[in-house]
């Protein structure tokens, strides 16, 4: 709208209305590890914990799995918001390798109460759909499950993630334990990097 009232059309501006859209989030928990359906052919998958923190490491990660998938939260972090991160106690990471290269990730989270999250958990775009996803989840929920004093593993994901995300937690035994709908502006691919 200009001065006199009237409005005025600005060029390659979007209406807001025009790129809102809604994204569901699930919250999935388990309560105890019996509950695990594990996936235990690896499909020549090898998991390695990062037991050297580097959190160059874990934002590289964020970076390779999360842009497909319009994670944004962190794109902006600075090196100490990354560090304070990535190499605090409560966190470890986990690097899955597929015949030498990098094919995905997780990051388990301590919290109190006995929590373990799954902070951040994916595959890279060209090794989805290889067979991995059950077993690198079976990994992060045992590796949940082996930290002491775990109560409860829970996950979150979104209608924004892998179609095939949602069915992948509920195969190994999540339940969903409430579900959340927002309205969300998508990323524009320039702000991936």
């Amino acid at each position: 709208m200009d001065n006199s009232g009237e409005n005025v059309s600005v060029p390659g501006a979007r209406d807001e209305q025009e790129i809102m859209e809604e994204v569901t989030t699930y919250y999935l928990e388990m309560k105890t590890a019996f509950s695990l359906r594990s996936k235990e052919d690896s499909a020549g998958l090898e998991i390695h914990e990062c037991e050297i923190k580097k959190f160059q490491l874990n934002r590289f990660l964020y970076h390779f799995v999360g842009e497909a998938w319009e994670w944004t939260d962190n794109l902006f972090w600075s090196d100490e918001q990354w560090k304070a991160y990535a190499e605090n106690d409560n966190l470890r990471t986990w690097v899955a390798y597929y015949k030498g290269s990098p094919a995905g990730y997780y990051e388990l989270q301590q919290q109190e109460g006995g929590d373990v999250e799954i902070a951040y958990f994916g595959l890279a775009p060209h090794f989805i759909g290889r067979g991995f996803g059950g077993y690198l989840l079976s990994h992060a929920v045992k590796a949940g499950w082996g930290w002491e004093g775990t109560r409860r593993v829970w996950v979150h994901t979104c209608t924004l993630d892998h179609p095939g995300a949602l069915q992948n937690y509920k195969a190994r035994g999540f339940e969903i334990y409430r579900v959340e709908t927002a309205e969300h502006f998508p990323s524009d691919a320039s702000l991936h990097r």
